[in-house]
């Protein structure tokens, strides 16, 4: 298979951008498969079932203190939540790791037409994260952000490389190595 060639590559070349490249799209797959499985479950759970989960994984931590940040976060986060907003989580978390998955797949395959669209996708997504920090920051959603500002780049940088080796070399235009 020609993604287990390129990800050696990668991995083994001298340099640190080919490995930050191959482990920033190896994330962004496992990524793409979490969401696949998270929109999935939520397709079978109820909003009610939702909120039990939450109030028994936070209970002994509020016990221990009532302001913990993150258990009062989750429990506010699943208070409102209704049928329809589950239904609209999973529908998203299925499309987007869809996509994220089909295009780190093609990407890892040396397909010169998903690297386009990989850098289309997350900047799509990098510009809804912005407007999301302008409305909440926190840390998170800015880490995220700045790490798919460096996934872009390096994906750009090994397009351009790609790019050029295949116009010097046109018997991997389909893909291959």
């Amino acid at each position: 298979m020609a993604s287990t060639a390129t990800l050696r590559t990668w991995f083994r070349s001298g340099s640190l951008l080919d490995r930050g490249f191959a482990v920033g799209i190896l994330l962004k797959g496992l990524d793409g498969l979490l969401e696949l499985v998270g929109g999935a479950l939520l397709l079978f759970v109820s909003p009610a079932t939702i909120q039990r989960v939450v109030v028994a994984l936070t209970h002994e931590e509020l016990s221990e203190d009532p302001h913990d940040l993150i258990a009062v976060h989750l429990l506010h986060a699943t208070h409102g939540l209704t049928a329809a907003s589950v239904g609209f989580a999973a529908a998203y978390l299925i499309a987007h790791g869809v996509v994220k998955v089909v295009l780190v797949v093609a990407v890892l395959q040396n397909r010169l037409w998903a690297y386009p669209w990989m850098i289309v996708f997350l900047l799509a997504f990098i510009g809804y994260q912005l407007y999301r920090i302008a409305l909440v920051p926190t840390a998170g959603l800015i880490a995220l952000t700045v790490f798919d500002v460096a996934v872009v780049w390096l994906t750009y940088r090994e397009y351009r490389k790609q790019r050029a080796r295949r116009h010097h070399d046109p018997a991997t235009e389909n893909g291959g190595p």
